[in-house]
């Protein structure tokens, strides 16, 4: 039975953690999230990742994994889990989450591999590992880090506290609160994504996310070079000839 759900409708495509009853990430449906976000075509403009219903996101790691890990075994868990939200990082397009209930764990951490974050207001989200005496281990120290600071994000790892939709909200953990459903709102900002050129809106992406592993100056060798090669693209042309016939672009990736 599938725990992972993919859904495609006008190039938005959703991807559902269903596993009952916390969305709990065993090695499964980490499997099963792998092969979907490997398989996601070209016509898919913006990915969403969400947890089924309204308890939870996903509430992390499945802890039944845990007694009988050794240090061999443990690391490997890690870099499993690592790899697979490298993919959903590296996909080219877009992806938001949206998280619904709890996001704790590896959930948050599922969270921090997406572009950005809508949270509904019932959302809790935390890296609770310090209360297990381990670390998280699919990115957290890394992406929490680089997101939020490394002065709030070792308060938040070291204390193993959960934090409100309210207070991530303030301290730059999500970047939207849904005054209703996280999915709904999250589609809304996808819907406003599809409206730019998906060429323009994957070179903005490729050039921050590059751009954040290297110095300034290096980061800015990419934001040009990338500029130059969208000034070759149909796409740049529309968009200008749009904005001088005082109209909306029709973009067609190209």
């Amino acid at each position: 039975m599938s725990q992972v759900l993919w859904q495609a409708d006008n190039g938005i495509g959703v991807i559902t953690i269903d596993s009952p009853p916390v969305n709990a990430l065993n090695q499964e449906v980490l499997s099963q999230l792998s092969d979907i976000v490997g398989n996601i075509s070209d016509d898919i403009q913006v990915v969403i990742i969400t947890g089924a219903g309204e308890k939870a996101f996903v509430a992390g790691a499945d802890i039944k994994e845990f007694p009988q890990l050794k240090q061999e075994a443990g690391e490997t868990l890690c870099k499993n889990g690592q790899s697979v939200f490298q993919k959903i990082a590296d996909l080219k397009q877009p992806v938001i989450a949206a998280v619904n209930g709890f996001a704790l764990g590896g959930g948050l951490e599922l969270a921090l591999a997406c572009d950005f974050r809508v949270a509904s207001r019932n959302a809790q989200l935390g890296l609770p590992e310090v209360k297990l005496g381990v670390i998280p281990g699919y990115g957290g120290t890394q992406r929490l880090a680089r997101l939020i600071g490394p002065g709030k994000a070792k308060q938040l790892i070291f204390s193993g506290e959960f934090v409100s939709a309210e207070e991530a909200y303030r301290i730059g953990l999500v970047e939207q609160l849904a005054e209703g459903s996280a999915l709904e709102e999250a589609k809304k900002w996808a819907q406003t994504i599809q409206k730019r050129s998906p060429l323009a809106v994957q070179a903005t992406k490729q050039a921050i996310d590059k751009g954040l592993e290297l110095d300034l100056q290096e980061g800015l060798k990419i934001e040009a070079r990338l500029f130059g090669e969208i000034c070759l693209t149909e796409d740049k042309n529309e968009g200008v000839a749009a904005f001088f016939e005082r109209r909306e672009p029709q973009f067609k990736g190209k």
